[in-house]
This record gives structure tokens, sequence and C-alpha cells, in this order.
């Protein structure tokens, strides 16, 4: 396989280090990739998908928590380089760290539990009639080799070592990364420990690949190799949708899961304002100034019906609102996106500007705002209902609980949605809750969307256009199955079979045995 550390493309635009403060430059050229290099990648790992997906579950666990070792081995120097790149606080990226290597730990446990095998066993009946039952053996095996897109703004959790590179390795799959150029020096860092944990375990180099370029046609052309079998992606509609463009139009087309956009309505029922408005505003606060805003699971969107709860929560978000203070965002194009979303919604006729927060320091700092609207405007009017990226959220003030709901089963598919309300509030939530199933891969009662969880039951995922497949989540252990397909054996000689679904195998995996658990 060819030295990707080593290459240089001349026609390819130069590629630097930014940061994201102060836009300078503070590294060379990176080493940018071509198409030559896309096919030599996908060639490698198509070569190494029969040998990784053949490895037994402790030597692939053992391959996943080495990762983990490794990235922790590069210290500090990971955390200095993603905070210059991205503009995010230490402490978020050393918690972001913790995240990765934390996901990479949880895949290496699901595979040695290796329920994600999925297997099934309905023995022979010879006897039944009108007609013998054959004998007939099911387990999940790895789609191939997967394409991962880095994501902006999670340099380390959703990028090069991020829970898409983590699941499908743990399915089986190779993985060529094409890294964000947003933060190529933080993307070099951890492709070099994964290399190193592929080499440690004894691996064939082509189980992890990691591509460098700006621009669109690098990622293009890897989606349209033929030796890659999924996509993962996280990023903009547009980027998405691209993406699923290209796999469809595939001689052999693929799937591509894209998390994609969401503006995560939080619902403010009247009990809960009537008692706790003043405080529910600052913490709204909190969560939509996070991260300069620029999480997937943001609040841009808050729902709730007139009254003197709602004039309180609206006082107290203001105040702190006008507190803040902007954050730098993770780039220049993503800045200049925002000031562009939160001066249309400035803009519109039917938009109040409730609040905005103070300027920030540095070239991409971004200011916080707070807008308001009514149920008619916003019903009339679909755009009021689309994303943008970063600490904007609109305020939809409603008139009764059936304008409320008219207006839950007009916004387009969510990741998340969260029920701020009080027992008293049971009643009209109880009604809310079938919308909400409709609309969201996850729903909150009495928390803020912001954060993720990364465990067994957490669905990251929902409806078009929070993804491109509402059936999968790209967090948690259920983030192996976009990986994994199934194959059925009917009638094969138990030395044909695959070892955990032969007769008298010590198993020390569930299987499902004539619809009954062993």
């Amino acid at each position: 396989m060819t030295d990707q550390s080593k290459l240089v493309r001349a026609t390819a635009p130069a590629l630097h280090s930014i940061d994201a403060q102060t836009g300078a430059i503070v590294s060379d050229a990176f080493a940018v990739h071509g198409f030559d290099d896309v096919a030599a990648a996908c060639a490698a790992a198509e070569a190494a998908f029969d040998i990784y997906r053949a490895t037994d579950r402790a030597t692939r666990a053992a391959f996943l928590d080495r990762i983990g070792d490794e990235i922790v081995t590069i210290g500090d120097v990971l955390i200095e380089t993603a905070v210059r790149e991205s503009g995010l606080p230490r402490a978020r990226l050393e918690g972001e760290r913790g995240r990765t290597v934390g996901q990479l730990r949880l895949f290496a446990d699901v595979v040695r539990r290796g329920e994600w095998l999925g297997l099934r066993i309905d023995p022979a009946l010879p006897d039944r009639q009108p007609a013998p039952r054959p004998d007939l053996r099911l387990r999940m095996v790895p789609l191939g080799p997967v394409a991962v897109f880095g994501a902006s703004n999670f340099p380390l959790a959703f990028s090069t070592a991020g829970g898409d590179t983590a699941s499908a390795l743990a399915a089986g799959c190779p993985v060529v990364v094409k890294g964000h150029p947003a933060h190529p020096a933080a993307g070099a860092l951890v492709a070099e420990a994964i290399r190193r944990a592929v080499s440690a375990s004894g691996l064939p180099e082509g189980v992890f690949s990691h591509l460098v370029g700006a621009g669109n046609a690098l990622g293009a052309a890897l989606v349209q190799d033929p030796r890659i079998a999924a996509v993962g992606f996280t990023g903009s509609r547009g980027g998405g949708l691209a993406l699923v463009k290209l796999a469809q139009a595939r001689p052999v087309p693929i799937p591509v899961y894209a998390e994609m956009s969401s503006i995560n309505p939080v619902v403010l029922l009247p009990h809960a304002l009537a008692a706790r408005g003043a405080a529910l505003g600052s913490a709204f606060v909190g969560s939509l100034t996070m991260g300069a805003g620029q999480f997937c699971t943001n609040p841009g969107l808050v729902l709730a019906m007139e009254g003197e709860g709602l004039d309180v929560f609206v006082t107290a978000a203001v105040a702190a609102l006008q507190a803040s203070v902007g954050a730098t965002m993770l780039t220049g194009g993503i800045h200049a996106a925002y000031g562009q979303g939160v001066q249309a919604l400035a803009a519109h006729e039917d938009v109040e500007t409730l609040a905005q927060g103070q300027a920030g320091e540095g070239v991409a700092a971004g200011r916080a705002a707070l807008f308001a609207t009514d149920a008619a405007a916003f019903l009339r009017d679909e755009a009021l209902g689309h994303e943008v990226f970063g600490a904007s959220s609109l305020l939809v003030r409603c008139r009764d609980a059936d304008e409320l709901r008219d207006v839950l089963a007009k916004v387009e598919g969510q990741l998340t949605a969260t029920l701020q309300m009080d027992a008293e509030d049971e009643a009209l939530a109880a009604t809310l809750i079938p919308i909400l199933e409709r609309k969201a891969g996850r729903i909150l009662a009495n928390g803020w969307p912001t954060g993720v969880e990364v465990t067994h039951a957490m669905v990251h995922g929902g409806p078009y256009p929070a993804t491109s497949d509402a059936r999968t989540t790209s967090v948690g252990s259920l983030a192996i199955d976009r990986f994994l397909r199934p194959v059925s054996y009917q009638n094969l000689a138990s030395a044909l079979l695959p070892a955990e679904l032969r007769d008298g195998t010590a198993n020390d995996v569930p299987v499902l045995i004539d619809g009954k658990r062993n």
C-alpha cells in the first residue's frame, strides 16, 4: 500500500492546520491525497477484508482496546492540537477524548459478548407435515470496507477514531477515513495511533486508511469506489444528501448512514413553566450556547403555550443570553453560514428578535441569538423550521394545546425532542408522545438535548432529515448493526458451518434455537 504519510499532490490545494480563533496558519502543508490514493486505500481495505472479518472475537476486541490505549498515549499534544484547530475549550476536548476511548472500549466489550452475531438455529423437522422443514442457521456478517467522513464539530468522538469507525471495526469491516480538513493535525495524530494498533495486533495494513484533502472530489471518489460497501457521515444536510445520491447512482448502490440536520424541539409544558419558568430560561441558554451551539442536538426550537409562565421564561432567557459571550466557531465557513442564518431570521417579517449575546474575541466568534414567532407563522413558512447551525433558537408561541400539537406535527424529523414537564403536565404529555415518536429518535423529559450518552439503550438518529436512515443510530452499541447483514445457511454439513453455528460447539454467545433463547 502507498505510504499515505508522504504523499503530496501538486495539483491539489495545499492543506494547513489553522488556528480557529485567529485564522492563522500554524503548520506546514499537509500531504494531500489524490484519486490514485483513494483507489489504493480501497484496494488495501478489500484485500484485508476476508482476513479481518475472520479474526476471533478476542483478537478483534483487543485491537479496539489497543486503539484506545494508543490514543491515550498521544497525551497532551492531541488535546492542544484539537483546541487550536477547533476553538473548543480544553475541558470539552478532554471529555471528548474520554468519550472516544470509551466508545472503543464499549465496542470491544460488545465484540467479546457476541450478541451482535445474532445467532439463530431452526433445526430440521424431517417428519413435519405436509412438508419437512430444512435445517436453517443464521448469523450476521460484516458488509465490507466502510468509508467514514470525519465531522467538524467533534474532532475526536465523531471523526478519525469516532463512533462510525469504532462500530465498523467492531463489525469486522476495514475502514477508510476521509479526514475533516478543519482538523488535519489532530486527525493525523489519531490516524497514526490507529495504524500503530493495527501493526501491534498483527493485522493487515488495509484494515485502516486515512485520506486527507480539501474539497468534495476526494470524498466523492471514495463513495463511488466499487470496493466500498457502506458510508458513515456526520455533517450538513447538503453534504449528506450529495453522498446518498452518489451512493445510489452506483452500479451497485450502497447504504449511506448520514446524520445531517436537527433543531431538537423543546416543549415547555404549562405547569413546569408556572413552577420554574425562570430556572428553565437560564438552563435553556446554557444548553443553547454550549460549544458555541455547534452540537447536532442543540435546542434550536422552543414551543410553549402563551401565559405568565412563558413570560417569566423569556425574561430569564433574554437576560442569560444577553450576558453570554460569543465563542469561537469551528471554521470560518461555519461562522459565515451561521451569520447568514441569523440575519435571515432577524429580517423575517413574522419573526421578533428577542436578544443577542455579546461579541466574542477572534475572527470566527458567533453571537448567540434568540428569536420568537407565533404558531400561525411557523405553520405557514417551512423555512422557519430549518436548522441554523450555531447558538440560535426560535421560540414558537402557541395559543393552546391543539396549536401546539399542530406545530409538532409540522416539524421535520429530529434527533431529539424534549418535554419540560411537571406531574400535572402528564396528561397533556401523553397526547404529545405519539407525535414525538414519529418525529424523533430520542424523547427526553426534564433535561436538555445537548449531551449524548454512549450506552446500549441510546439512539442518536431519527427520521429524515435528522438522518438518512431512521432505523439506525450512530451512537451506542446498536450502531454496529449498520455494518452487518444476515446470512442463512440451509442444510449445510457441520464442517461447512461457521464454528458458532455447529452442533456440540461450546458456545458462550446467545443463540435463538427454534425461537427460544439458549
